[in-house]
């Protein structure tokens, strides 16, 4: 029989909001995607040069995982190969893409070519916390819940990996979302179990 597996934090960003762990730590109603992410960046105080030079789906998976993990994971508890990522989205790195193809129509941009892959979000975030383990990207119409409970369950439940950052990052232009979530076998203050029921509890909790 596999040990219970919680659901130790998780992050959501959307609707121009930041919740860490069911509750808002950020708002900015007042800007476009571009200057949110950046007032995202700036309130948390984080210090990371290539953010900059990130395509705006690396910038908010990154920050979400920033924002999940800072207070609620302790690395030194892993080997790096014992981390590792699940992520889905809806629309790849279609926003890059289309951004690209203008490029094309004078000089194309390789800086803006590095990332018509969504997995190249992955590698940011793995770069950043030198995760080194199972990493994953798939693309659904929608999120699915019951498919990451059985996907990520099967990795850690045979020990590929003992902590998993899975959930959706998503965007198109100006409509985005990104959930994230922190898995481990051991529980924490705020753990809830690793059911399907409470990844779509965290998922809807913005209403967005």
């Amino acid at each position: 029989m596999f040990a219970e597996k919680y659901i130790n934090a998780s992050c959501v960003i959307s609707n121009h909001l930041v919740l860490e762990n069911g509750k808002t730590v950020f708002e900015n109603k007042h800007t476009d995607l571009q200057g949110f992410l950046l007032s995202v960046y700036n309130y948390f105080g984080l210090n990371y040069p290539k953010f900059y030079k990130m395509d705006n789906l690396s910038k908010l998976g990154w920050l979400a995982s920033e924002i999940l993990l800072k207070d609620n994971f302790r690395a030194e508890k892993y080997q790096p190969e014992e981390t590792g990522l699940v992520l889905a989205n809806a629309n790849a790195s279609l926003d890059t893409d289309l951004k690209y193809f203008e490029t094309v129509k004078d000089i194309p941009s390789p800086s803006v070519f590095v990332y018509t892959l969504p997995n190249i979000m992955i590698g940011e975030i793995c770069i950043r916390n030198n995760f080194k383990g199972e990493n994953d990207f798939f693309v659904f119409e929608k999120f699915d819940a019951d498919f990451m409970e059985q996907y990520v369950s099967k990795l850690i439940n045979n020990n590929i990996l003992q902590a998993c950052i899975f959930g959706w990052v998503d965007l198109l232009n100006e409509d985005y979302k990104a959930v994230l979530f922190l898995v481990e076998k051991e529980k924490s203050e705020q753990s809830s179990l690793f059911i399907k029921d409470n990844i779509n509890k965290i998922f809807q909790a913005d209403n967005g």
